[in-house]
């Protein structure tokens, strides 16, 4: 795959300052770590949610009985529930690709390293 803009990285280099640096072993991981545990729990989270809802949509399926408008409004919760988790799982695709577009690398954006000089 062609690098359109991974040849040169675009937003320079950050040097932390020497009160940050002293805290980690690789001051340019602190906030890069920071941003990836934010994303995986934010990802983790979508998932929990849509476990829940499945089941608050089944019970309410299961508990419709012959009444058609109970019925839609758990086929409905069910569906939006599949398109939610369609949409976190999609922004793991445009994560990899505007990773490998701009910085040459699928991974950046969920995987963030600071880089220093």
């Amino acid at each position: 795959m062609q690098q359109l803009l991974a040849d040169s990285n675009p937003f320079g280099t950050i040097i932390p300052p020497s009160s940050v640096a002293k805290y980690t072993d690789n001051p340019a991981g602190g906030i890069g770590n920071l941003i990836q545990t934010v994303i995986w729990i934010l990802i983790i989270g979508a998932g929990i949610y849509a476990l829940f809802n499945f089941i608050l949509a089944g019970y309410e399926f299961l508990s419709a009985g012959d009444d058609p408008k109970k019925i839609g409004g758990a086929w409905a919760k069910i569906w939006q529930t599949a398109l939610g988790l369609a949409f976190a799982a999609g922004a793991f695709i445009l994560a990899a690709i505007f990773g490998q577009l701009i910085f040459g690398n699928p991974t950046f954006i969920l995987n963030p390293t600071i880089p220093t000089l």
